[in-house]
């Protein structure tokens, strides 16, 4: 199968089919720069969770490499690099943000985020954001913990998990448990088509910037997006830990991505080689997934936790390709 011209793919968990393009590894540019090991240990993290016969035995391969040499031999011996979708891709970046908190409501802590209401059924519509945040809520013992800015509250469902410092010293791991059923409608856009911002000036710094200096009409464009995320405490992380992705497993800072799942087995090894002011051509995992996060070529890099981390994902849209790791098995073509 290397080298072979275009064909059809069935992406093999859900049957969607999409155009592609086998590769060799010679066509990854910056492949044989990479850290091999490093990848091969995220993808570790989510291995015993793939599912079919043919995944086990690369598991126990992979179980069994310690160097950095054998761990390219190993993605090499048992992937197929094939580019599913056209490109160009679209790269965005996402973190864990690290918010101060409170257990208690008060003047200096007055937003909540919440816990899975029990009413709540997956599959069906329920409060939208509006609502919630107009109090639909309230009263029903659902607050986990307060916070400062309803901006921040905002964007740390945006992110889906965080670290929530709190006043005593302890820090309390959040992480998405459920939505209330609406499409995500992204706020950026929103701001493009009413003519407040251009495509190249939007950026999560922007938008947060925006929100504060127009309170009134900042809740109203955060109440477009219908979406509304409820959280989990997640008391088994450690701080040295990432936050919990789709796999139910902590993730990894610039070595896991969210990604589409009609079109990316989570699991998978991607070759992301994305372009812009600073270009990343790496080995990652899909491990997560995102409402926002929809199509082939597209996936939301995990750029770590705090603020650091939240100023360089919230720059990132940028174009390249995502070339999937196929196991040779299960990579196969139709009409070709």
């Amino acid at each position: 199968m290397r080298g072979a011209a275009l064909a059809v793919f069935f992406a093999m968990s859900l049957g969607q089919p999409a155009t592609a393009q086998v590769l060799s590894f010679n066509d990854l540019s910056g492949w044989a720069e990479d850290d091999h090991l490093a990848a091969l240990e995220t993808f570790l993290v989510t291995c015993d969770q793939l599912d079919g016969a043919d995944w086990q035995p690369i598991c126990r391969l992979a179980a069994s490499v310690t160097t950095e040499q054998a761990a390219k031999s190993f993605f090499e011996m048992v992937f197929q690099p094939a580019l599913i979708g056209t490109p160009p891709a679209l790269f965005t970046g996402y973190y864990e943000p690290e918010l101060p908190g409170s257990l208690t409501k008060s003047r200096s802590f007055p937003y909540p985020i919440y816990r899975k209401p029990d009413d709540l059924r997956d599959g069906e519509a329920y409060y939208d954001r509006k609502s919630i945040e107009a109090g639909a809520l309230r009263g029903k013992g659902l607050e986990i913990v307060y916070l400062q800015d309803p901006v921040e509250a905002f964007f740390l469902q945006v992110q889906g998990s965080g670290r929530i410092k709190l006043s005593n010293g302890k820090t309390l791991r959040v992480g998405f448990a459920a939505a209330n059923g609406y499409t995500y409608r992204s706020v950026g856009q929103e701001m493009i088509a009413r003519g407040t911002l251009t495509a190249d000036q939007v950026s999560a710094q922007v938008i947060q910037s925006y929100v504060r200096n127009n309170p009134r009409l900042g809740k109203e464009l955060l109440n477009v997006n219908p979406s509304y995320v409820f959280f989990r405490v997640i008391p088994e992380l450690t701080a040295d830990m990432g936050p919990i992705g789709a796999m139910n497993r902590s993730i990894t800072t610039l070595r896991s991505i969210a990604v589409d799942p009609s079109f990316t087995t989570l699991g998978t090894p991607v070759w992301i080689d994305k372009d812009g002011a600073n270009p990343i051509q790496r080995l990652m995992i899909a491990q997560d997934t995102g409402g926002a996060i929809k199509g082939a070529q597209r996936a939301d890099i995990f750029f770590g936790t705090g603020q650091a981390a939240g100023d360089a994902a919230g720059n990132i849209k940028d174009g390249g390709r995502m070339v999937q790791l196929l196991p040779i098995d299960r990579a196969f073509m139709v009409g070709g």
